[in-house]
């Protein structure tokens, strides 16, 4: 109805325009100020932002519009740009921009800082911006107290994550006060809100130790780093610990035992004369910053079929079967079937016995959750571009590279423990793998990615264009690889930088004439 009730028992009226938080961001942006609001889902952060440019373009400025469109350009001149990429520049040009974990770091980036610079006046965002990132605003508005989680659901955000939102109102040295809104529907939630979120106290912080997986490294880590080598000495050792403060020691001791069987079994310690000592395979999994059920399942896949049987797609997804992949990249309505295929297709490559998870509905869910995650890791390698990834699985740029860095690190770790096995030819063939995953390119690209400035789009260009080695490279003058699509000048100098040959001054003096090349959007659209 217009009104903004504070907790303090004073009210504001706010001029409707349309619905309370185009009113809001109106009001807000209208007195001078910005405005951050929390939105439930990372679909609702877009759809906001979309609906807000109407709003908020006729409040810009000239000096405003002239800063926008030069962030603008910064987006769309990047070697890869995509449809996420090209409907965040469209709102950005309005003063608007959306914030969630489906952008690259680097878009991140951007948009904090034109926020942060008072460019973008209204930024709509999930919940996890206010973890980490101080980015102050005059008003912070929630449209919701849920949130959504892939694969978990919607449910209530605590208080904790409550006051971390709220606590960005307000800009240090501008505003005298900060003010946080959130939208009630009626009356009702209006009353449950303020008492289960504006007047409620932060929940209690409560140690994780005691869930399996973090106990399981940190036994070996205390065993590994000669910290204890008896069960009286590690169990001496958690006992100082904040989860034994808050728990008791009675809670621990039993799944701390387990934690030493399984991990004996699996060959990651040992016991001699009563000196529990990890194995020189038990160290280097606790150097390696793993779970060591992952290990477990790394060498257990590896040594159920010989090196040479073991294919790239076998391998990608043994990395998504274990604990340290997560979340994984669930299935979408209607993928089911299209994954089942898949995974019948590829059933006898892999390197885990799955026909125990056929036969329970949840966990085959789980399995076609690795199953979509190998094949979009498949899908990256084989350049695919990132606007038919996001098209095809609905993966968004941050979520495909937060699945690339950690199949990078869980392969480094693959490749480790191969060496280990003394299974040379397994551990050459993953430390190649491991390079594709990190580029995105076929093995063919491999030395052209490792420069500077080129990544797989423009690699590829240089392929196909016949440079494909770096001996091409550096045969080639700047005036020939500034023809290559893609590439002008400012790279063609970067490159003649890195692989050295013979440059006349005419030559580097065009280069720097040409400047930088033609925005990759342009090639991507013929």
């Amino acid at each position: 109805d217009g009104r903004v009730i504070f907790n303090d028992g004073t009210t504001m009226e706010i001029e409707e325009r349309g619905s309370p938080i185009e009113s809001i961001t109106y009001d807000t942006i209208r007195s001078g100020g910005q405005i951050l609001i929390f939105t439930d889902t990372r679909r609702n952060a877009v759809a906001l932002a979309k609906k807000l440019t109407k709003t908020v373009k006729p409040l810009l400025d000239e000096r405003a519009k002239r800063s926008l469109k030069k962030i603008i350009n910064e987006i769309l001149s990047n070697e890869v740009v995509t449809s996420l990429d090209e409907s965040l520049a469209s709102f950005i040009e309005c003063g608007v921009a959306f914030h969630h974990a489906g952008l690259i770091h680097d878009r991140r980036a951007v948009i904090e800082e034109a926020f942060r610079k008072g460019y973008i006046k209204a930024l709509t965002a999930t919940p996890t911006l206010a973890a980490g990132v101080n980015l102050p605003a005059r008003r912070v508005a929630l449209t919701s107290y849920e949130r959504y989680e892939p694969g978990y659901g919607r449910y209530p955000i605590s208080v904790m994550e409550y006051k971390q939102m709220v606590g960005r109102a307000g800009r240090p040295n501008y505003d005298p006060i900060g003010e946080s809104i959130l939208i009630a529907k009626n009356e009702e939630e209006a009353d449950f809100i303020m008492e289960h979120y504006i007047y409620a106290k932060p929940e209690r912080i409560w140690s994780n130790l005691g869930a399996e997986p973090y106990l399981r490294s940190h036994v070996l880590s205390v065993i590994a780093t000669d910290a204890a080598h008896s069960e009286r000495k590690i169990l001496e050792f958690f006992s100082k610990t904040l989860y034994v403060h808050q728990m008791g020691m009675e809670p621990i001791v039993k799944p701390i035992g387990e934690v030493l069987k399984n991990l004996e079994e699996h060959g990651f310690i040992k016991t001699i004369r009563n000196r529990i000592e990890a194995t020189s395979l038990g160290r280097r999994v606790s150097e390696l910053y793993i779970d060591p059920l992952s290990a477990a399942i790394m060498v257990d896949g590896f040594e159920n079929r010989k090196s040479d049987e073991i294919t790239d797609f076998a391998l990608l997804h043994l990395i998504t079967h274990t604990p340290d992949v997560t979340p994984k990249l669930y299935p979408r309505r209607g993928e089911d079937e299209s994954l089942t295929a898949v995974l019948e297709l590829h059933r006898d490559e892999l390197l885990i016995d799955a026909s125990d998870m056929y036969m329970d509905a949840v966990e085959f869910e789980v399995l076609l959750g690795e199953i979509k995650t190998a094949l979009v890791l498949y899908d990256w390698i084989n350049e695919q571009p990132e606007n038919v990834l996001l098209e095809k699985y609905g993966v968004e740029p941050g979520d495909l590279y937060r699945v690339v860095s950690t199949a990078e690190w869980l392969l480094y770790a693959a490749q480790e423990l191969s060496k280990l096995m003394t299974l040379e030819r397994l551990s050459s063939k993953i430390r190649v793998l491991r390079e594709r995953v990190k580029f995105g390119v076929r093995e063919e690209l491999l030395p052209l990615v490792s420069l500077e400035g080129i990544g797989r789009v423009r690699a590829r260009a240089l392929y196909n264009a016949g440079y494909r080695t770096l001996d091409d490279l550096r045969r080639a003058s700047i005036e020939e690889l500034m023809r290559v699509p893609t590439i002008g000048g400012r790279i063609s100098k970067k490159i003649k930088e890195q692989v050295g040959g013979l440059v006349s001054e005419k030559s580097l003096k065009a280069a720097e004439e040409a400047g930088s090349q033609k925005m990759l959007t342009d090639y991507s659209q013929r």
